[in-house]
């Protein structure tokens, strides 16, 4: 049975038919009006016309980046969508006809990696995608873990340093403060500023102003071989093998997927996630060690997850 994949970013609505064995073979993509759930769903719902319009499908999967209900139904609350309690698939079942399943979006990344992807021969997986911000999902026997309120896997607000950077969410010392993206530029730029010398060479390719440092700038540089952007990526690897670690504490992973912008760098972020990992793991001398992979289903992970879950 074929089925329709929805995957709601901010700036773009990209959707996609996908088979069984999780082939994406028609897509086409909106832009997303944020701040107007009326127009955002007529979007969707656009966009699954004219992909309806030469496959016949049987269900909608729809991930979006915010608390998902336990219901898989509706969206609770999105940092950057304009969704507060909103009962998401019932309005798109009204104006598709189609039945409508809705998952977070690391979460629906996650179940493509764990059915088609970098962990199709585990049956206990995390993930931990590291972009702009921090995401996580986990599938232990098979299963993807939700929670009783649909809130599980939201790894960014574990406390990893107390009392220590302040969150968006209100919060001080959460784990995305010392892993996502956002924290590799915020470090970047501030020991830019107190002028290092190890960072001259990653100013001069941002043209002399430290203000134009971002992550994909220093993830070149790291590539190229630069020891200051190296050192930075370390640092956020070293932050990610220690958060991994207590999870694993928690779950017990068997594969360890990392996904996200900033895997980019490939092993120059996790051989230092890896190091972390294992010197931090509890009882680490007689328990084995999760591997850390790369994510393999890149940017087509959330409609291909999406659509399988709605399946």
């Amino acid at each position: 049975m074929l089925s329709i994949g929805v995957d709601i970013g901010g700036t773009k609505i990209a959707a996609g038919v996908v088979d069984e064995d999780g082939e994406i073979i028609a897509a086409t993509t909106r832009s997303t009006p944020a701040t107007d759930p009326a127009l955002l769903e007529a979007a969707v719902a656009d966009a699954v016309a004219e992909l309806r319009g030469e496959h016949a499908v049987g269900g909608i999967g729809v991930g979006a980046a915010g608390f998902i209900g336990a219901d898989r139904r509706t969206v609770t609350f999105a940092a950057n969508l304009a969704w507060r309690d909103h009962p998401l698939a019932d309005e798109l079942e009204r104006l598709t006809g189609l039945p409508v399943v809705v998952e977070n979006d690391a979460n629906a990344a996650g179940w493509a990696e764990f059915r088609f992807g970098a962990a199709r021969e585990a049956r206990h997986m995390l993930m931990l995608t590291v972009g702009t911000g921090l995401g996580g999902a986990a599938v232990m026997e098979g299963v993807l873990l939700r929670g009783s309120a649909g809130f599980a896997g939201e790894v960014a607000h574990m406390t990893a340093v107390p009392d220590g950077q302040w969150c968006g969410c209100g919060l001080r010392g959460c784990l995305e403060q010392y892993t996502a993206g956002t924290a590799l530029v915020r470090a970047a730029k501030r020991r830019a500023a107190s002028g290092d010398p190890l960072l001259g060479p990653l100013v001069q390719a941002a043209g002399g102003d430290r203000r134009a440092i971002d992550g994909p700038l220093v993830t070149r540089l790291a590539q190229q071989g630069d020891p200051g952007a190296r050192e930075l990526i370390a640092e956020i690897g070293t932050w990610l093998g220690r958060g991994a670690a207590t999870i694993s504490a928690l779950l017990d992973p068997d594969v360890i997927v990392v996904g996200g912008g900033v895997s980019a760098a490939g092993d120059l972020l996790l051989d230092p996630a890896r190091q972390a990992y294992s010197a931090s793991l509890t009882a680490r001398a007689h328990r084995p060690l999760a591997p850390f992979v790369l994510a393999g289903m890149g940017n087509r992970a959330g409609i291909v997850g999406a659509a399988d879950l709605a399946r």
